[in-house]
C-alpha cells in the first residue's frame, strides 16, 4: 500500500513562531527520499499554515506527485489552476476547526460541485474527494466523474477497539468496495497512526493512504525520515 504523507504541521509549527522554519519543502523532499509515494498539503482559505509560496515550491520540487487540498471555491480554483498540483483534493472546510473534520457532502452539494471538477480535470488536474465511508455518497461521487475518492477514516481511528470501532471499520470496507467497483482509485486517511492503521491494510481495495499528524508527531522525536520509513514498513508488511 502506498503512502502519502501530509506536510501541514510542519508549517503549522513554523507559523506558531512567524518563523522560516521547519520549511515545509525540506520535510517534503526528505519524505520523499525515505520512501514516500506523494506529499500533501492543505491550502486553507485563512492561510492558516500552508502558504501559496509553499505550493509554489512544492510543485517545483516534488518529484513524485503532490496532492492539493482544497475547499470548492473560487479563490482555490485560481489558485489550483496556477499551480497545477497532481491530484486536487476537494475538502470540506470551517474556519474554527483544528482539522478537517469530516467527508464533503456530495449529495447536498451536487450541482456546485459538478463543474469545478470539470474545470480542475480541463487543467489536467486528477481530481479526488475527501468523503466519508457512506455509500450514498460514494455513488454521487463517482457520478460526478471524479477520478478518485479518499475515504474518511476519522470515526475509525478515534475509537477504542470494540464494537463500536469494528462497526466503523466495516463502513469504510464497505465503502473502499463500492468506490471501486465502480471504477474509482481509492485512498484513505484521517487520524491513522503506528496502530490504528493495522487493520485498514487488510482492505484490498484501498490503494494508498494519506497520513499527516502522526507522522509529524513522531518526526519531532526521530526525525522526518525515520518517522516515514517506520509506517513505510509498516505499511510494506501488511
Amino acid at each position: 500500500m502506498k503512502l502519502a504523507v501530509n506536510i501541514d504541521h510542519f508549517a503549522t509549527l513554523r507559523e506558531a513562531r512567524r518563523a522560516r522554519e521547519p520549511e515545509p519543502l525540506l520535510a517534503a523532499l526528505l519524505a520523499e527520499q525515505a520512501g514516500a509515494e506523494g506529499i500533501v498539503c492543505h491550502l486553507r482559505s485563512d492561510r492558516r499554515h500552508i502558504k501559496e509560496r509553499d505550493l509554489l515550491l512544492l510543485r517545483e520540487a516534488v518529484k513524485t506527485k503532490l496532492n492539493m487540498e482544497m475547499a470548492a471555491t473560487a479563490d482555490m480554483l485560481k489558485v489550483a489552476l496556477k499551480v497545477r498540483p497532481d491530484i486536487s483534493s476537494l475538502v470540506p472546510e470551517r474556519p474554527e476547526e483544528l482539522t478537517t473534520e469530516g467527508g464533503l457532502d456530495v449529495v447536498a452539494n451536487r450541482a456546485v460541485l459538478g463543474p469545478f471538477v470539470k474545470k480542475l480535470q480541463r487543467a489536467g488536474i486528477r481530481v479526488s474527494i475527501f468523503i466519508g465511508p457512506d455509500l450514498e455518497q460514494i455513488r454521487t461521487a463517482a457520478a460526478l466523474g471524479v477520478d478518485l475518492v479518499e475515504i474518511n477514516t476519522g470515526i475509525y481511528a478515534d475509537l477504542k477497539p470494540g464494537r463500536a470501532r469494528d462497526e466503523a471499520f466495516a463502513a469504510v470496507k464497505d465503502a473502499a468496495e463500492l468506490a471501486a467497483k465502480l471504477g474509482l482509485e481509492v485512498h484513505a486517511g484521517h487520524g491513522l497512526d503506528y496502530r490504528n492503521v493495522l487493520p485498514i491494510l487488510a482492505i484490498p481495495e484501498i490503494a494508498e493512504l494519506s497520513i499527516g499528524f502522526s507522522i509529524v508527531a513522531r518526526a519531532a522525536i526521530v526525525g522526518i525520515e525515520w518517522a516515514v520509513r517506520e509506517m513505510k514498513g509498516i505499511l510494506e508488511n501488511e
